[in-house]
């Protein structure tokens, strides 16, 4: 999953792939903004064909909690 995460990441942001990181937060270290964000969070939706709760979308500050949260959702 990281390696797909990394791909859409540098989609929305100007970062080197190798930054990004399960430890790399959003806006932090990876620069979004939050208009792109939530393009990501919406792009994450469509291909991986998932809901993302608007209300658990503010516990995503790393890569790594997005990785997790998209995997517990998956696995339902």
């Amino acid at each position: 999953m990281l390696e797909q995460m990394k791909t859409i990441i540098t989609e929305y942001v100007d970062v080197d792939p190798e930054e990004i990181t399960p430890d790399a937060r959003f806006i932090e270290d990876l620069h979004f903004n939050s208009y792109d964000f939530m393009s990501f969070l919406g792009d994450l939706e469509d291909r991986l064909d998932v809901m993302i709760d608007e209300q658990e979308v503010m516990e995503l500050h790393t890569v790594g909690d997005a990785i997790t949260y998209l995997e517990s959702l998956q696995s339902k």
